[in-house]
């Protein structure tokens, strides 16, 4: 497997159960994607979920009948508690051609990763099912580490739109934000007062 961002703006998610899991998975989807969760009950958390939910019983349900259902979804989660109907649903997937994700089962083409959000930046972290509580360890460690990393990111973007313009060597270029992201004392100024951490970093690293 190789790691991708994917924009799914409009795309058709389908996800089959309706317990806390597929709640889960549908809450991860729901922003960006269309989602229809498939389920014969469904748990309280979907109660504010945007999504639209369709009450079918999947149990003793025919391949026929399931096909159907997959229909032309870009993804399909599989999130019931029935490792065998959730297998089932991936062998149609793979015959369709359709991606998919399951929650208890054999092994879909598609994992769904922890996700680390800033408003600059976007992380994602499998451990493959190994370990949840990972992927929650290093997002702690992330903001007690490096709790000015958006602040970082901003700074970088600007300082190396003006480094274009000034610096024409991509080497010193790279040098300078590299030089930058080093600096102990940018980091702690982003803190308190961005307009203090560009001008140190302008007055050591662009002005040099």
């Amino acid at each position: 497997m190789i790691p991708l961002m994917l924009d799914l703006t409009g795309r058709a998610v389908l996800i089959f159960g309706g317990g806390e899991v597929g709640a889960r998975k549908a809450a991860f989807f729901r922003h960006e994607a269309d989602v229809t969760v498939i389920s014969r009950s469904f748990a309280p958390a979907f109660d504010d979920l945007a999504v639209r939910r369709r009450r079918t019983d999947l149990a003793g349900m025919p391949d026929d009948d399931l096909e159907r259902l997959v229909g032309d979804a870009f993804l399909v989660v599989a999130a019931t508690p029935d490792a065998g109907l959730n297998d089932r649903i991936g062998r149609i997937c793979r015959r369709r051609g359709v991606h998919f994700n399951n929650a208890a089962g054999e092994q879909g083409d598609v994992l769904i990763p922890s996700v680390i959000r800033g408003r600059r930046y976007l992380m994602a972290i499998t451990t493959f099912g190994m370990s949840p509580a990972v992927p929650r360890y290093i997002r702690m460690r992330l903001e007690e580490e490096y709790g000015e990393l958006d602040g970082m990111i901003e700074l970088q973007g600007e300082l190396r739109a003006m480094l274009k313009e000034t610096e024409p060597s991509q080497e010193k270029r790279s040098a300078a934000l590299w030089s930058i992201l080093s600096d102990e004392e940018i980091w702690t100024a982003l803190a308190s007062d961005y307009a203090d951490a560009r001008r140190i970093a302008e007055e050591r690293y662009l002005r040099a």
